[in-house]
């Protein structure tokens, strides 16, 4: 049963730094809507394109964040540190976080979920999205109307 656990941890943490980036942006993007909140993101309903499976993130900010918890944790299938005191332990983490550095991100995996206080982190959220935001600059694809010769 442990090997499941730290199989388990080691899949959040891939999950984590492989999509940092995301996280870090929708963090920054959120606090900059106007407070502080947390980063949810599930994997239960993944969107599958061609460059494989991608998940929706979304932001909560601290002023929805209790209800939203009590919403979620009363999903009968949904099992998360049932215990009243996580819900104040997450709420406590979103008030006291430096939005500049860290992240409070929680992950939805099958049944489950994850809380996470993501500090000391390679890349601030700001620094997250600039770079998103320079990416989308350089990569934004052109709208071009496609031109052709009239045969007759």
């Amino acid at each position: 049963m442990m090997t499941t656990e730290i199989n388990a941890q080691d899949w959040q943490q891939t999950f984590i730094a492989t999509n940092l980036l995301a996280i870090g942006y929708n963090a920054w993007v959120g606090y900059l809507g106007g407070e502080r909140g947390v980063v949810i993101c599930s994997t239960n309903s993944p969107h599958l394109s061609i460059a494989g499976e991608t998940f929706k993130a979304h932001f909560i900010p601290r002023k929805n964040l209790a209800a939203f918890l009590n919403a979620w944790l009363a999903a009968p299938d949904t099992v998360l540190l049932q215990r009243h005191f996580m819900n104040a332990h997450i709420l406590e983490a979103v008030d006291k976080y430096n939005p500049q550095k860290d992240v409070v991100f929680l992950l939805e995996y099958g049944n489950q979920a994850g809380f996470f206080y993501l500090t000391n982190l390679p890349i601030t959220p700001p620094q997250c999205y600039q770079t998103v935001c320079k990416e989308w600059a350089e990569f934004e694809p052109q709208h071009t109307l496609l031109t052709g010769t009239k045969t007759q």
